[in-house]
């Protein structure tokens, strides 16, 4: 089986096959989005990179945020993916290999693995957060993968949650525009301009990035401290609205989350306390490091 695992900062292509643990990975390599080039140089660069990794291809999986068309085939238009609008992945894929393909949301793709795999193992009902570059869900409900009529059930990084914020999934305060990694430097950007018209300075001027941020924050530095506890917030307003619509049993978060998680939690936690008719466990994603891979590899398995 192959894996692609398409994010806005890099595409990992991997190898696996099934035991009786799950699934193995037996190959992998990363290359980081090239968005100077077209989706089909990008497609064909994954491409090469797996032939040189294996002669198999009866079967693959596509992992990729949306918004896409997962039942054509057809990556849409993803905010994190500038430039690929309506890309004919699996046609272009079937082309080349005459194997099966399957293209799925990412947040789909990783609800199966973590279900299947992971933190949520023995859930009926789970909600999987990707909170990686953007915001997605993938919702497992009645014991299934639901995606929706139209392949687009749980892009919650839509989702509006205050009238002003940072940008995320095209919308000012959007979901995504306050709990994502990108939406945590936008928030970033925000409080550094506000600061200086006030005359001052934010601790993480010379990095403003989810990741610099955060090394302020476990610095001790106060503002950048404050900052994740605003993302923490809003991340509790947003995992209230989904768990009052779908009473889920557990919700599983990856991307930055399992990293950052000290730093968000208890605002999160007071947000959901606050919010939330029908609260349930919140816990980090199981599979760390490979989740993507084995999410591909998933959809793999089901094409």
């Amino acid at each position: 089986m192959i894996g692609f695992d398409i994010g806005g900062t890099k595409c990992a292509v991997s190898v696996g096959e099934i035991t009786e643990e799950g699934i193995k990975i037996t190959n992998k390599t990363v290359t980081p989005t090239d968005f100077s080039v077209s989706p089909e140089s990008m497609i064909d660069k994954m491409c090469t990179l797996a032939e040189e990794m294996t002669d198999d291809f009866s079967k693959i999986g596509i992992s990729c945020g949306g918004p896409l068309d997962s039942k054509s085939g057809v990556i849409l238009s993803p905010p994190n993916l500038r430039g690929w609008d309506n890309v004919e992945i699996v046609r272009i894929l079937t082309d080349r290999y005459n194997g099966s393909v399957k293209l799925c949301n990412d947040a789909d793709a990783c609800a199966l693995a973590e279900w299947r795999y992971g933190a949520g193992r023995g859930c009926e009902n789970m909600i999987f957060l990707t909170f990686g570059t953007g915001l997605g869900a993938g919702l497992i409900i009645n014991g299934r993968l639901y995606s929706g009529s139209h392949g687009m059930a749980g892009e919650a990084g839509h989702i509006r949650l205050a009238g002003y914020g940072p940008v995320g999934y095209g919308k000012a305060g959007s979901f995504e525009g306050f709990a994502s990694g990108g939406g945590i430097a936008g928030l970033g950007r925000i409080r550094a301009e506000e600061a200086k018209q006030r005359g001052k300075t934010v601790s993480w001027e010379s990095n403003c990035t989810a990741k610099g941020i955060a090394e302020r924050a476990t610095s001790g530095y106060s503002d950048a401290i404050e900052l994740y506890r605003e993302s923490g917030r809003k991340l509790g307003e947003g995992l209230s609205v989904l768990m009052d619509i779908l009473d889920p049993d557990k919700i599983v978060i990856g991307g930055i989350f399992p990293k950052a998680e000290s730093l968000l939690r208890e605002a999160m936690e007071e947000a959901v306390a606050r919010e939330a008719l029908n609260q349930c466990p919140i816990v980090p994603a199981e599979l760390g490091e490979n989740t993507g891979d084995i999410a591909a590899l998933c959809v793999a398995m089901e094409a």
